[in-house]
C-alpha cells in the first residue's frame, strides 16, 4: 500500500509541476486531479490515496478562507446584508433552473446535474456530492472542472475586455510568507481549528473539515487575532492532496453519453457564467460599483481566484471578498436542506413513476 501511494503521489507531482510550468491557474490542483486521472487510468500498479491526506489539504483551504473574514468584510455584509441574500438566492435558484434544462437535455438525474452546477468551489461541491446518495460523482466532478476550467480562461478574458475597462495593477507585490512567519501564532489557530472541526462533526454541518477551520480562523481574526499568511508552498501542497483525492474519483469511463456530457457541461458553465454578468449589472446599477467589482463579487468561481484578480486590476477587495464569501456560507449552511427537499421530491416522483 505505501509503495502505490507514493506512484500516486510522485504522478500526482510531476503533473501539478508541468502545469506550473505552463504557467497554468490552480497548478497543483488541476495538474495533480488530470495526471492521477489519467495515471490511474493507464498504470497496472492501483493507485492509493487516503481520505485523509484529502482532509489535511481541506484544512489548510480552511484556514486560508478564514483568514479572509476579517472586520471589514463582516461589516460589508451586515451593512448590504439582504440585498446580498437576494442576490445569492437569485443566483442559486438560477443555477437551479439551469440545472433543470441541462438534466432534461442530457437524461441525467436532476439531483447530480444540481450539485454539478451549483457555483460553489471545486472541492467544496464535491466533498458535498460526497456525503449525498444517488449522486453519481463522476458527473459532479466533471461539471465542477469544466465550469471551473471555464471561468480560469473566461473571467480574465472579460475582465480585461474593453467593457471593463481594467488593467493590470503595477502595485509592488508583497514578499512570500516565510515558513519561520508562522510561528507561535499559527498553534492557536491549528488548536482552534481541531476545536471548529470536532463541533462541526458533533453539529453534523457539511464538510466538516472546510467549516471548522474557517469558522475557528475566522473568529479568531475577527476578535482582532492576526492570523499567519501561509507559504505558497503550503497553499500548492494542498491543492495537490486535493486534486489527485478528486483525479482518482473522476472515472470517465463512467460518464453516460460522454460527447452529449461534456457539451452540455460547458453549456452549464456559459448559462452560469451569463446569469452572473447580469446580476453584476444590476448591483453596478443600484450601488454605483465599478463593473470590475460587481462582475467578480458574483463570478460562480473560487473565492481564493476572484480575489487574486480583484487584487491585480483594483477592484474593491472587501466588496469582492463580502459576497464571495456570504455566497460561500449560504451554499454550505442553506443549500444542503434545500438539496433534500429536492432529493426527496425527486424519490417520491421517481417512486409514484415505477408504481
Amino acid at each position: 500500500m505505501k509503495k502505490n501511494l507514493i506512484i500516486t503521489f510522485l504522478t500526482a507531482f510531476i503533473g501539478a509541476f508541468i502545469f506550473s510550468l505552463l504557467h497554468i491557474p490552480v497548478a497543483f490542483l488541476l495538474g495533480a486531479m488530470i495526471s492521477v486521472m489519467i495515471g490511474s487510468r493507464i498504470s497496472s500498479i492501483p493507485f492509493y490515496w487516503p481520505v485523509k491526506l484529502r482532509d489535511a489539504g481541506i484544512i489548510i483551504v480552511g484556514y486560508s478562507i478564514g483568514l479572509a473574514f476579517t472586520k471589514e468584510a463582516v461589516l460589508l455584509i451586515l451593512q448590504k446584508l439582504p440585498f446580498i441574500l437576494l442576490i445569492t438566492v437569485s443566483m442559486v435558484l438560477f443555477s437551479a433552473l439551469s440545472a433543470l434544462l441541462i438534466a432534461k437535455l442530457s437524461g441525467i438525474n436532476y439531483p447530480t446535474v444540481l450539485i454539478g452546477s451549483i457555483p460553489g468551489g471545486l472541492s467544496q461541491m464535491i466533498l458535498l456530492a460526497e456525503e449525498i446518495k444517488e449522486i453519481d460523482i463522476t458527473v459532479v466532478t466533471f461539471m465542477q472542472v469544466a465550469r471551473l476550467t471555464m471561468i480560469i480562461f473566461i473571467v480574465p478574458f472579460l475582465i480585461f475586455g474593453p467593457w471593463f475597462h481594467a488593467s493590470p495593477g503595477t502595485v509592488m507585490q508583497a514578499a512570500d510568507p516565510l515558513w519561520t512567519d508562522l510561528f507561535p501564532n499559527i498553534l492557536l489557530f491549528v488548536f482552534v481549528s481541531i476545536i471548529g472541526i470536532i463541533l462541526s462533526k458533533r453539529l453534523r454541518l457539511p464538510t466538516p473539515y472546510l467549516l471548522g477551520p474557517i469558522m475557528g480562523t475566522a473568529a479568531l481574526v475577527i476578535s482582532g487575532i492576526k492570523g499567519p499568511e501561509l507559504p505558497p508552498e503550503l497553499l500548492d501542497l494542498s491543492q495537490l492532496l486535493i486534486g489527485a483525492h478528486i483525479g482518482l474519483m473522476m472515472k470517465l469511463e463512467k460518464l453516460p453519453h460522454k460527447a452529449r456530457t461534456i457539451s452540455l457541461s460547458a453549456l452549464s458553465g456559459l448559462l452560469l457564467i451569463g446569469g452572473s454578468l447580469l446580476f453584476s449589472m444590476l448591483i453596478m446599477g443600484i450601488f454605483r460599483f465599478s463593473p470590475a467589482t460587481s462582475f467578480l463579487s458574483l463570478a460562480p468561481g473560487g473565492m481564493d481566484q476572484m480575489a487574486i484578480i480583484a487584487h491585480e486590476i483594483h477592484a474593491d477587495l472587501a466588496i469582492v471578498t463580502g459576497y464571495q464569501l456570504f455566497r460561500l456560507f449560504f451554499i454550505f449552511f442553506a443549500v444542503p436542506p434545500f438539496l433534500k427537499w429536492i432529493f426527496y421530491k425527486f424519490r417520491n416522483k421517481k417512486q409514484k413513476t415505477t408504481v
